[in-house]
Formats: structure tokens, C-alpha cells, sequence
């Protein structure tokens, strides 16, 4: 598979050789933050790996919240996935474009969906254009709908009620895998109407520090390292949580693959505890 020996992760080799298997299905789950003016389905549509599906993480969302491409009901996620003919019995192989940005959150996702037979694609479409293999581009061929059983995992998501308790009373590891300068409170904000700064009492691991320069995942060792450099105990459980739930899934599959099972992810994320004045803020290094 990967380096890793991980069912987490899948590499280009094992892909391209498992492309036409009729168990595995491809999603391409790109997604970019809105300041960057690019469009993960645009792009989905002038190239990706052949029989990819499009993931839209935005359209996979509550609708029902004003907060950024939260947890959809599982009604909603079972529906979505059945047209899409991804259902029981299928080994989802997720990637984005970046190498490892968005496509974290799809996986995130399937697996609070109980559907576990979810892997990432070690280095994504980068990794696989740079060794240069097939392309494809246009809209996907309709597909069978297929059943989607849905065991939703509750314990793997975090709301705002709870953290809050866990920020006053240090129940759990909070982890934050935004960058050092939004974490402290030096940079301000991409989205608008936030404060700057953390969740008292958290940690911060830039998700980027998971990643070599290629985009893939930096081996168990490395991971571990930079979890123990935060100041974080991998022995120890944790909550995940970054700008709105996106790259705080590559930290929960750090975790994973530190060994570390017993963790959840804050679905609102900054998005939500910086929009709310009743909600503490800390800048500066972590404490």
C-alpha cells in the first residue's frame, strides 16, 4: 500500500493497479478556501484520475446551518451517496488536488458514517500527475445507485456545548491544525467577522507539518515527533479542529496513525468559536 502499512492509505502504485477493480471506487474530494477564487469541481472537471467521482464538500453539508460545509444528516449523506453509486461493499479510495488538503475531511467523513472501508491516496493527484500517469477530464459516466447503510459514529464529532467544558476543564487534548500565525492571533482571519486567536488551552499542530514537501504523509516516526514537540500526548485522547473542520482530519489521521484511536474532530471549528463573543479566546503561544 504506503510505507505505512496503514489501510489508511493507499499509494499510486497500488491505485492504478486497482483502477478497474469493481470493489473500489475514487473519489476526487478538492476543495480550496474561498479567498483562493478556485473551485475544486471546476478543476475536477478539466482533469482527474480516471473514474473519479467528484466529492463536493460543500454540497455535502447541513443545509440547515450557517456555518461552513458542517456534518450533513445522515440521511442527507446516504442519499448523495447512493445517486452517486458508492454504497456497502465498496472500498473508497479518496484524493484532492493539493496532495493532502481537503480530501482528510471526505475520509473524516465516510468513517463517522461508519463506513470504514475509506483510504486517502498518499500524495493525491500531484503525486499522480507528477509520475505521469492517466488523466481523464469532463463530467463522470452515470452510475448504478448502489445502498448506503449508514452507522453513524457520534463519538467521533465534537459541538460547541462540549467544547466549551472540555476548554474549561482539560478533559481532552484540544489540537489545532491551523498555521502558527492564526493560532496565535497575528494573522487575522480568512473569513470574515472572526476574531483571531484559540481555544484556551489547545495545542497547535500546523497540518502542514504532517506533509513532506510532495505532499505525502511524513512516516509514523516523524508524526509522532511533531505531536510530542506540540506538547501533545499521543498516548492520550484528543479533539481536532482547525479553520471549519477541513485540516483538522489530517491531524485526526496523524493520530490514527500515531495509534491514537480515541479522538473526535470540532465540526464547527474556528468558524464557529471565533464568531462567539461568549466564547473565551487566547493569543500568543500555546500555554
Amino acid at each position: 500500500m504506503t510505507s505505512h502499512n496503514s489501510p489508511h492509505l493507499v499509494s499510486t502504485d497500488w491505485l492504478e493497479t486497482h483502477l478497474s477493480a469493481p470493489d473500489v471506487v475514487v473519489i476526487d474530494a478538492s476543495w480550496h478556501l474561498p479567498p483562493t477564487g478556485r473551485s475544486g469541481r471546476d478543476e475536477y472537471l478539466e482533469e482527474h484520475i480516471p473514474g473519479a467521482l467528484y466529492f463536493d464538500i460543500d454540497d455535502l453539508s447541513d443545509e440547515k446551518s450557517d456555518l461552513p460545509h458542517m456534518l450533513p444528516s445522515a440521511e442527507k449523506f446516504a442519499s448523495r451517496m447512493r445517486k452517486m453509486g458508492i454504497g456497502d461493499g465498496k472500498k473508497v479510495i479518496a484524493y484532492d488536488s493539493t496532495g493532502l488538503f481537503s480530501a482528510a475531511r471526505a475520509w473524516w467523513m465516510f468513517r463517522v458514517m461508519g463506513h470504514d472501508d475509506v483510504a486517502l491516496l498518499d500524495g493525491g493527484l500531484r503525486k499522480w500527475k507528477s509520475e505521469g500517469r492517466a488523466l481523464e477530464d469532463g463530467p463522470p459516466a452515470p452510475q448504478q445507485e448502489r445502498h448506503f447503510t449508514v452507522r453513524l459514529q457520534t463519538m467521533m464529532v465534537r459541538d460547541l456545548s462540549t467544547m466549551q467544558r472540555t476548554s474549561a476543564n482539560a478533559s481532552s487534548q484540544i489540537i489545532d491544525a491551523r498555521s502558527p500565525g492564526r493560532f496565535s492571533g497575528d494573522e487575522k482571519e480568512p473569513r470574515q467577522g472572526l476574531r483571531s486567536g484559540h481555544i484556551p488551552g489547545s495545542r497547535n499542530v500546523h497540518y502542514a507539518a504532517l506533509l513532506n514537501e510532495d505532499g505525502t504523509v511524513k512516516p509514523t516516526g516523524d508524526i509522532e515527533q511533531v505531536f510530542k514537540d506540540a506538547g501533545v500526548d499521543v498516548s492520550k485522547p484528543a479533539i481536532t479542529t482547525c479553520g471549519s473542520g477541513v485540516t483538522a482530519a489530517i491531524l485526526t489521521l496523524g493520530l490514527e496513525l500515531a495509534g491514537q484511536h480515541k479522538h473526535a474532530l470540532y465540526d464547527g471549528s474556528w468558524s464557529e468559536w471565533g464568531g462567539i463573543e461568549e466564547c473565551s479566546v487566547e493569543t500568543g503561544p500555546a500555554r
